[in-house]
């Protein structure tokens, strides 16, 4: 067996397709037509927007009758087909294709056709092999590949309006997440931050809940293909992020940026100025429609609120806040706990607690 890398236009794949000299192989793969539209939409996207995609792997064989070499589409099938189809105008872009939303190939400027057209797509070629051999070679490739995770499995499963608004999101505050050390990049990788940003929204649509993968799924499901109340969501959470990047510098390399205290700081930001769902009630505090009384007071509680945690005062005024910060990151009873001690300290004041 041997196996080649090769780079190859879309274009030169699209005229292969359609000469049978590039064909599927339902042996190794599901067929073609299994990816809804709204996939082959953010598919194509990511072709015009010249962002790289995994690999395709083509078995090439000679056919006598023909004289020609014959590819067999072993891995990519759906990649391939999608391409072939909206070359052939057979769907449109959706939501998630900035700026394109409506249009088929045919409606797209003579530069955008170019600069699809001319896309280098990465190949793998697998000559002198037969059916075994390609199997076990990705039996081996499979051995090493780490599975799903939740986040994973939900961005590989939705491709609607609620993924396209968290990868938007990321667009613009990822930067974030990385310069405040909020997540690793290993982390990031593994898409913590695209659940983060979820989660976030779940909080401004349900309030102080615990999470979990079920209540995220259905979340993406729920605004799959339509996020009507995408504006509202949007506007609240960026605008915390916002006051975060440009008012809180200071916390940056403190342990209020571990995922699960930032997550609440960033609801006690929600629910200090818009109020969040049954956080009053859980609470006892009153959404008063501003950040912060105070950015240096705000700042000076919150730092003693991140000194008592790194000091591991369980036992002082602030011990509360400090054993819901050790104990249950995601659950409801520790996230309205920490919500409490964080709204107390935006308001430049936790004389409350002693």
């Amino acid at each position: 067996m041997k196996v080649d890398e090769g780079k190859y236009s879309v274009l030169e794949l699209v005229d292969w397709y359609k000469r049978k000299e590039l064909v599927p192989n339902k042996e190794y793969q599901r067929g073609a037509g299994l990816w809804p539209t709204s996939a082959k939409s953010y598919f194509i996207d990511t072709i015009l927007k010249e962002f790289p995609f995994p690999k395709l792997y083509f078995h090439e064989r000679l056919d006598m009758t023909t004289r020609r070499p014959r590819r067999e589409i072993v891995d990519g099938q759906q990649r391939m087909s999608t391409i072939a189809e909206f070359v052939s105008n057979q769907f449109e872009l959706g939501s998630n294709a900035e700026g394109l939303k409506g249009k088929r190939f045919d409606d797209l400027s003579s530069e955008q056709q170019e600069k699809f057209y001319s896309y280098a797509v990465s190949v793998d070629v697998i000559r002198n092999a037969d059916r075994s051999e390609i199997l076990s070679m990705f039996r081996r490739m499979n051995a090493y590949t780490l599975p799903l995770n939740g986040p994973e499995k939900r961005h590989s499963e939705f491709f609607g309006e609620f993924k396209d608004w968290v990868n938007t999101v990321l667009d613009r505050y990822g930067r974030l997440l990385v310069d405040w050390n909020v997540f690793t990049s290993r982390q990031i990788v593994r898409m913590a931050d695209a659940e983060f940003i979820a989660d976030v929204a779940l909080a401004v649509e349900e309030g102080v809940v615990s999470t979990s993968p079920t209540k995220l799924r259905k979340l993406y499901k729920r605004y799959d293909t339509s996020f009507s109340p995408r504006t509202q969501i949007d506007e609240r959470i960026t605008s915390v992020l916002d006051v975060i990047r440009a008012d809180l510098s200071e916390l940056q390399g403190t342990f209020l940026t571990r995922p699960h205290v930032f997550h609440s700081l960033i609801c006690a930001l929600l629910h200090r100025r818009y109020g969040l769902p049954n956080a009053e009630e859980l609470i006892g505090y009153e959404p008063v429609g501003s950040f912060f009384a105070d950015r240096r007071t705000a700042l000076a509680a919150l730092m003693q609120l991140a000194t008592a945690y790194e000091e591991k005062s369980f036992n002082g005024p602030l011990g509360n806040f400090v054993r819901s910060t050790s104990e249950g990151g995601n659950r409801a009873a520790q996230r309205a706990e920490r919500l409490l001690y964080l709204c107390h300290a935006l308001d430049g004041d936790l004389s409350a607690f002693g």
